[in-house]
């Protein structure tokens, strides 16, 4: 498939809220650099403002992002606004609350309730919007989040959040979620060798909610920027398609059902070329049997 060919709409649309979005997206952190946070080389700027660019060109309409998102050198949100601002009419542009780190990147404790506000107003002016598409709470360990997602309830009303989803949940986390306001989408980790939040990925589906998994390619170890062996049963699929393993790991996350959103992320325009083609990629029922029987537990 050459790239002429590639749109990120190829694996279908989803209604997220009210938007309609291609189900292969694009997740903003790898844009400030060669690896999560502070850590690696940090990206060229214009190529990284070209990638956006780029996606946006070949039907990416669902961005991921978070102020927390920034490196050294590089800040994700700064990098959106300066290569799509205006922003594109179809473009819903996701972001997460929750996690904090000061100015010299360490975090810190989690936001309260009553600081979550400054948490979306930041994202506001860092994307230079007046109300954010859709606000994901990254829950951080507590059992209830009543109060957080109450608090970013009553900024859904005031008009600064179109949406609420959560992050990094539970069932009972969605449960009483639902029970505030309606909750659009779920950003857990998820992927061929990391099915711990099958239960969640289901509770989507019965309930009509976008599951938007994060490190569908990377598996465990690589988000910090490990390299680890492929699983052979990925490699071998790969080689029967003639394409990367990056590519069938995506194409299997997005066969887990239509409520599916994939993020992959990539500062590398090569990449993101790649991700978006796992969209038209068929897999065989076979194969997909083929990768089921990976063993979650071992590299």
């Amino acid at each position: 498939m050459t790239c002429e060919t590639v749109r990120a709409g190829a694996a279908g649309t989803w209604v997220l809220g009210d938007r309609t979005v291609n189900r292969i997206g694009f997740g903003a952190m790898r844009l400030t650099g060669s690896a999560a946070f502070h850590q690696g080389t940090p990206r060229d700027r214009g190529q990284s403002i070209d990638v956006l660019r780029r996606a946006v060109d070949l039907g990416v309409n669902h961005l991921d992002t978070a102020a927390f998102y920034f490196s050294r050198l590089r800040s994700a949100n700064e990098l959106i606004n300066s290569a799509l601002a205006p922003y594109p009419d179809d473009l819903v542009i996701a972001t997460k609350v929750g996690p904090a780190r000061d100015a010299s990147g360490e975090w810190t404790s989690r936001a309260r309730p009553n600081q979550l506000r400054g948490q979306v107003e930041e994202n506001l002016r860092q994307l230079g919007r007046d109300h954010l598409d859709v606000v994901n709470l990254r829950v951080m360990g507590q059992d209830s989040i009543s109060e957080d997602f109450g608090a970013l309830a009553e900024l859904r009303a005031a008009g600064l959040i179109r949406h609420l989803g959560i992050s990094q949940a539970r069932p009972a986390h969605l449960a009483q979620a639902q029970a505030i306001a309606p909750v659009v989408c779920v950003q857990n980790r998820y992927g061929v060798d990391a099915r711990a939040g099958g239960e969640m990925l289901r509770a989507c589906a019965a309930h009509g909610i976008a599951f938007v998994p994060f490190f569908s390619i990377a598996g465990e170890g690589r988000e910090a920027g490990a390299v680890r062996a492929e699983h052979a049963q990925v490699r071998t699929v790969a080689r029967a398609h003639g394409v990367s393993p990056s590519q069938v790991r995506l194409a299997w996350t997005l066969r887990q059902g239509t409520h599916v959103l994939a993020i992959p992320g990539t500062g590398n325009p090569d990449h993101l070329i790649d991700n978006l083609a796992a969209g038209a990629l068929d897999l065989a029922e076979e194969e997909v049997a083929l990768l089921d029987s990976i063993d979650c537990a071992a590299p």
